[in-house]
């Protein structure tokens, strides 16, 4: 073993339980989705690299689809099925390979939202996945209204963006500071679009009004956030064993707290479980007082968290030896390890303990 492998040995962890009280549901149509899905992903050709087409292949697109929204309409639930596995492609392929730089995502991300803005106005020059979102923003058409088609072009834009930011921190020898990272991986992880579409696939529709409340953009941004730290957590030993990068929460908490990966771990951990604790008390505020349409949005939000925990748990993506097999005392823990509601000290997203009313 060479001396580079034996140190990523060494710097990787136990598997953690987590603390997530949302029940678990799943959409029976989960196979069907999945099958549709990668089939429609063969044929666009997202990706040429044989290794990486069996990546994807494996990802059980429809079993997220089906554990995050699984209230939905099979149509808009296959095209949910379908976004993801673009934005997975583009992820693997695009954005982490060797010489993705921010000034190569910012032409591929402009490309990609002027087909989302403009659909009608081809281009010869499209990307796979840039013609792929463009015959996925058409085909949304039929389900969505104009109002949560402008929703879902501007959550494209936040999505793009947090993808060139990401690109201008990858291959540098530092990292970015713990606010700084908090409010990147939200926006890149491809939360965002995500969310858009729990209206669109439920068959409802949220008033402005509701979705611009202080309480419920939080409780979209914690659901934002809660999705890319547990995918730290569970992927962190993935990225080392195959060499990707250290962009990484618990390696961020390394560098700003000046403390070894199974001490940030700790950390971390307790900062996840924070925030768990928040989103189950500022939801339940807004629940007591919420129409029909903001309350499918919110459960929306929670299942989401629930469902992404349950689909990375048995998802072949993330099969390596110190994956995410469940830790000793199961996959789940049934009590937070902090349960204080005293904002976290990262000034980016403390502003979201200011929305709980005070007793």
């Amino acid at each position: 073993m060479s001396r580079v492998s034996e140190q990523r040995l060494v710097r990787q962890l136990p598997a953690v339980p987590f603390y997530c009280p949302v029940p678990p549901a799943r959409h029976p149509a989960a196979d069907a989705l999945n099958e549709r899905t990668v089939a429609w992903m063969l044929r666009r050709r997202l990706d040429t690299d044989e290794r990486q087409v069996k990546r994807l292949a494996v990802c059980d697109f429809g079993g997220l689809t089906a554990a995050t929204m699984p209230y939905g309409r099979f149509e808009p639930l296959t095209l949910m099925a379908k976004l993801h596995a673009v934005l997975f492609s583009l992820d693997d392929g695009v954005c982490d390979e060797a010489g993705a730089t921010a000034e190569r995502l910012a032409q591929e991300t402009s490309r990609i939202m002027r087909a989302v803005e403009a659909p009608e106005a081809g281009s010869a020059g499209d990307s796979p996945h840039t013609a792929a979102l463009r015959r996925l923003r058409v085909e949304l058409e039929a389900f969505a209204s104009p109002r949560q088609l402008r929703r879902m072009t501007e959550a494209m834009r936040v999505y793009t963006s947090g993808l060139v930011w990401e690109a201008s921190w990858r291959g540098r020898p530092d990292l970015p500071s713990l606010d700084d990272y908090v409010a990147l991986w939200m926006r890149s992880i491809g939360m965002a679009p995500s969310t858009a579409m729990i209206e669109i696939v439920g068959g409802f529709s949220v008033p402005d009004r509701d979705l611009q409340d202080a309480r419920v953009r939080a409780l979209t941004e914690i659901t934002w956030t809660l999705v890319s730290w547990d995918n730290d957590l569970y992927s962190r030993n993935k990225e080392l064993e195959r060499a990707d990068d250290n962009l990484n929460l618990i390696d961020v908490v390394c560098q700003e707290q000046d403390c070894e990966p199974r001490r940030a771990l700790v950390r971390v951990v307790t900062m996840r479980d924070r925030v768990m604790v928040l989103f189950e008390r500022l939801a339940a505020q807004v629940l007591d007082e919420a129409g029909k349409d903001l309350r499918q949005y919110v459960h929306g939000l929670a299942q989401f968290v629930r469902g992404h925990l349950d689909w990375a748990s048995s998802c072949p993506r993330y099969a390596v030896e110190s994956g995410p097999r469940a830790a000793p005392g199961g996959w789940w823990k049934p009590q937070p390890a902090d349960n204080s509601l005293e904002p976290l000290p990262i000034p980016t997203i403390a502003w979201w303990w200011d929305q709980l009313d005070s007793d």
